[in-house]
């Protein structure tokens, strides 16, 4: 039964062991951070990940709780989506993805029943919800929140675990994005989406609506008029935002999830809870957000501004530098009585976020392999922080293969920003990094095997040429055929025969070695 909202996530947690309570005075400025990455890399005795922290005694907020490090761990996440094991949801995808066009009638009565569960995931309006408890259009502030200041050289407060809604304004399609947004002062913030991200390709379209509109206001007033008049001196635009902090486990991990731009993460959200996600509109803006959320912001960004933001301690260990992104304006808050203020933190792996990159990759490979079909299994090591180190294994059939693959992902979406990968045969275990660190280094001839190409690369790649544009590296670990050229003989691995391997099993226990 998918979980209510983000306090029945709590409960369970709590049942689960999951949860730790802390009610000593803590500090959202540096403090939080510094406990919860201890207690996240095991140096607090709580083994791999530590438990999820909720701060109930927070200086210069009384009464206030956060929430962090909820996703920090494999059962956690396994938790948030109520399964057993990721590859359960993984199964599900490929289950819908294996339906075949139906061919006749009879074909079309058998798919009704999956047409039908499908239907149940649609997200559903409602009249009202938790997070309009009480209502803010004026007297607000952001800092009322104990949002968080992560790294001492951070620019200042950040809101680090937002779902941030947008509308397609060509489509009416909505987005609920997960960006870092920077609190500038108690009603303004930045909103550092990156160029890739489908919330900057909706404020491009309406930048370029609006400038279009702006040019034939221009053209019109010239010809009326036998004058002219600047674009400059026309109303600038605005874009309609929503921000949505709180949320229940599976949309807070559908907002980050690399979904294709025409796909809702609402839907995604119901389908991976197995439940429709239940929305309310907001106050001042025309979207709708989750009815249960606990807190959810409302504004506009306006097209003509631009702000310094940053610098900010950032996943790849390093702080990501100041630039300029688009500024938020907040026109309203609601939110529950005593929200619950839900963020997390990143740096050097590993953390919290490594946790959530890992079932990104476990759940959306079935979705890979719909491009790759050779793919047999990859893996995003944590310290690769998601788009440095890709390792792949795919079934080789024909030469050059491992560089068609390569070549494959640097086309697949986010998977375009991989600065490095490694593609091995299908026998190699790309999840034991000893075995493919022996198996890779055996089998390349590094100048004959690693092919570089120019492209778009993170916008948090700070050794990057340029920003946002740089080269890429793959290797090919692959055993290389006389196809590909290589006349020599390829060596047998070492391996024992299974006759002395069971004779040896056999008298393991009374050779006493254990």
């Amino acid at each position: 039964m998918a979980y209510d909202d983000l306090r029945d996530w709590l409960a369970a947690l709590e049942r689960a062991g999951e949860l730790k309570k802390i009610r000593t005075e803590v500090d959202p400025i540096l403090e939080i951070t510094e406990i919860t990455d201890r207690v996240s890399k095991g140096k607090a005795g709580h083994g791999s990940g530590g438990p999820a922290l909720l701060f109930q005694n927070l200086k210069g907020h009384p009464g206030a709780q956060v929430l962090i490090n909820q996703f920090g761990s494999a059962r956690r996440m396994n938790l948030a989506l109520e399964v057993d094991k990721l590859d359960e949801v993984a199964d599900r995808i490929r289950a819908f993805m294996d339906v075949k066009s139906p061919q006749g009638f009879l074909d079309k009565v058998k798919m009704l029943p999956m047409l039908a569960e499908m239907g149940k995931f649609f997200p559903k309006t409602v009249s009202t919800g938790p997070c309009k408890e009480v209502i803010k259009r004026d007297n607000f502030s952001l800092l009322d929140f104990p949002i968080l200041q992560c790294w001492p050289q951070d620019a200042g407060r950040f809101i680090t675990l937002p779902c941030v809604v947008t509308r397609d304004p060509n489509t009416g399609k909505r987005n609920v994005g997960m960006y870092r947004m920077q609190v500038f002062d108690e009603k303004t913030t930045g909103m550092h989406w990156q160029r890739q991200k489908v919330g900057a390709e909706h404020y491009r379209e309406r930048l370029r609506e609006t400038q279009q509109a702006a040019s034939l206001r221009v053209d019109l007033m010239a010809r009326t008029s036998g004058g002219s008049q600047t674009v400059a001196n026309l109303p600038a635009g605005k874009m309609e935002v929503a921000v949505a902090i709180g949320t229940d486990p599976a949309l807070t991990f559908a907002a980050i999830v690399p979904a294709p731009p025409d796909v809702e993460e609402y839907l995604i959200a119901g389908f991976l809870r197995q439940k429709p996600v239940e929305l309310v509109k907001c106050e001042t803006v025309d979207l709708e957000v989750p009815a249960t959320a606990e807190i959810v912001l409302e504004g506009h960004v306006h097209l003509d501004e631009l702000r310094s933001e940053g610098p900010f301690g950032d996943h790849t260990g390093f702080y990501s530098l100041e630039d300029l992104y688009p500024v938020f304006h907040v026109s309203c808050i609601t939110h529950r009585k005593d929200p619950i203020y839900s963020t997390t933190i990143v740096g050097k792996p590993p953390m919290e976020d490594g946790w959530m990159g890992k079932a990104v990759e476990r759940i959306f490979l079935p979705l890979m392999k719909l491009t790759i079909p050779e793919l047999v299994d990859i893996n995003l090591p944590v310290e690769g922080i998601f788009h440095n180190l890709m390792i792949v294994s795919i079934k080789k059939s024909y030469p050059g293969q491992a560089r068609k693959v390569m070549n494959a992902i640097w086309s697949l979406g986010q998977a375009m920003f991989t600065k490095c990968i490694v593609v091995v045969d299908e026998d190699v275990n790309v999840q034991d990094i000893g075995e493919v660190t022996l198996k890779a280094l055996n089998h390349i001839d590094p100048e004959r095997d690693t092919q570089f190409t120019l492209g778009p690369v993170d916008s948090l790649d700070h050794a990057s040429r340029l920003p946002n544009y740089g080269s890429k590296m793959g290797i090919d670990a692959t055993r290389k055929w006389a196809s590909e050229g290589f006349t020599r003989p390829w060596p047998d691995e070492i391996l024992m025969d299974e006759k002395t391997k069971a004779l040896v099993d056999r008298k393991w226990k009374e050779l006493g070695l254990d």
